[in-house]
């Protein structure tokens, strides 16, 4: 199989990711997006490329996402708290105020985000409460310069902390 993405080029673009925030969210099947802040992602492995994320079972966002079958993962920069409290509310319009573009890849990236992945999803496990998420990295790209939006001891934080 012909490798997509280089070892080296997808750990540098997870390197961005510092026990952050992100936006899973795909395109759904009414051409809206759909999509949750995630607090729970990480590499998983270099060959293949795959990542990995929990999300609630309650979630009623995720079921949109996992039937469209590709999602995008956006890795908040510092000044998208606004995104990610949006993006983590339940029911209502969360893209209302929050800027957004589709992919090649039917994945849906954050407007200003830090970093983007394009996903399609392998497989869906349950796991106590959450769904424990595998993904395929399709394509991915980083921005220069710019700081994780961090969540800490319960609440946001920025910047370096003890």
């Amino acid at each position: 199989m012909e490798r997509l993405i280089d070892p080296r080029a997808f750990r540098e673009v997870l390197g961005a990711f510092a026990s952050g925030i992100t936006v899973v969210a795909a395109v759904g099947d009414d051409g809206r997006p759909a999509g949750l802040a995630c607090q729970s992602f990480a590499s998983l492995s270099l060959d293949p490329p795959l990542v990995l994320l929990c999300v609630g079972r309650s979630s009623t966002s995720w079921p949109a996402v996992q039937a469209a079958g590709r999602f995008g993962v956006s890795i908040l920069a510092e000044e998208q708290r606004a995104v990610c409290e949006a993006l983590g509310r339940r029911g209502g319009e969360k893209f209302a105020d929050v800027g957004w573009e589709a992919s090649r890849h039917g994945a849906v990236h954050i407007t200003g985000a830090l970093a983007t992945l394009d996903c399609a999803l392998e497989t869906v496990h349950e796991a106590g409460d959450h769904h424990l998420v595998t993904a395929r990295v399709l394509a991915l790209a980083a921005r220069d310069g710019g700081a994780p939006l961090l969540y800490f001891r319960s609440d946001y934080a920025t910047g370096a902390f003890a």
